[in-house]
């Protein structure tokens, strides 16, 4: 009897193992009604996780901007916002977004090279060349004006001007957007030829003396051929009356 009492009952010794036991298996949980906004790879089983690993993964996800734009009011319908990607310090349209709640175009992200932008005019101003661009739809951190194989001249990202002190005649003037991702291709719109104004008037002018001198020649070239022709029906009277008389 006195060892019965020092061991506890089968039941006890049961209801413990059953207790420890359940420690060691996790339920799984119901997921399927809940939204995961993403999901990362499995990795095979016993595989030992690190911090330099797991960070690899955070290049796939974007974070949520700081300060996001207010959402326009419901009440009104929302208007484009007053932004001309022509215009001199221009600021962005994001900037215009955030403070009056308007639509801004789309526009491509800082890891992606910029489009090209468009090359608006070439001026003359005193002895130098006045470049005017426009901007493109991307993300620019500033522009470059490339002439023929001179360094280019770097302007900031709300510049859409610049001036150029030394182009000469027939010289490639190119406008190139960057970014931490590339740089512009460099397209029709983008760069043109230069030529200078004056070089252009004496141009037409020398086209229109031209002109003048080929019409004259063609007017002294016809008067000379019905000349010749009105001379040759005289002697073939003059002979006609001759013969008659004899």
């Amino acid at each position: 009897m006195s060892a019965n009492k020092d061991c506890p009952p089968p039941l006890i010794i049961l209801l413990l193992a059953l207790l420890n036991g359940s420690s060691s298996f996790a339920v799984p949980s119901d997921v399927s009604g809940t939204n995961h906004t993403a999901t990362l790879p499995l990795r095979p089983r016993g595989h030992m996780y690190n911090q330099l690993e797991f960070s690899d993964y955070y290049d796939e996800f974007t974070d949520p901007p700081s300060q996001p734009p207010p959402a326009p009011s419901q009440a009104t319908n929302p208007q484009p916002c007053d932004y001309d990607p022509c215009r001199e310090l221009q600021p962005p349209c994001a900037q215009l977004a955030a403070s009056s709640g308007c639509l801004c175009p789309g526009v491509s992200g800082p890891h992606v090279a910029p489009e090209a932008p468009y090359l608006k005019r070439l001026s003359m101003e005193d002895a130098a060349v006045v470049v005017q661009w426009c901007a493109p739809l991307s993300f620019v951190t500033h522009y470059e004006v490339v002439v023929g194989a001179l360094e280019p001249l770097v302007f900031g990202e709300d510049q859409r001007s610049g001036t150029v002190k030394e182009v000469g005649q027939g010289a490639e003037v190119c406008v190139v957007a960057v970014n931490n991702a590339g740089v512009s291709k460099r397209q029709r719109g983008s760069c043109t030829m230069y030529e200078p104004p004056g070089d252009s008037s004496v141009a037409l002018k020398a086209g229109l003396i031209g002109g003048a001198l080929g019409l004259l020649l063609l007017l002294s070239l016809a008067f000379l051929l019905w000349r010749h022709r009105a001379r040759r029906k005289a002697d073939a009277r003059i002979t006609q009356a001759t013969d008659e008389t004899l």
